[in-house]
């Protein structure tokens, strides 16, 4: 199974994404990458975001992030496995 890909904005640590990030990258599960810009200047101006395998996720407060991501990589998986069965069904 591919490891979600979870991406932050090195400019959106302000709203305390910086930690959020550091908990998520003491799981080996994740990868876990820092950029200098993900090009989403307005969602990382007002609110705390990341992206999980390319999606956008946000939340009103870094907590609220950290949830979402989570609930976001659970969405996904589950997608993945129903794709995964439909394909096998073939």
């Amino acid at each position: 199974m591919l490891k979600p890909i979870i991406e932050f904005c090195a400019s959106n640590m302000h709203h305390g994404t910086d930690q959020v990030m550091k908990r998520l990258e003491e799981n080996p599960d994740y990868d876990v990458i820092e950029y200098g810009c993900l090009g989403n200047c307005g969602e990382c101006y007002l609110f705390p975001f990341g992206m999980v395998n390319g999606e956008i996720v946000a939340g009103e407060t870094a907590e609220e992030l950290e949830q979402r991501i989570m609930e976001a990589i659970k969405e996904q998986q589950a997608e993945r496995e129903a794709l995964d069965r439909i394909i096998d069904d073939l």
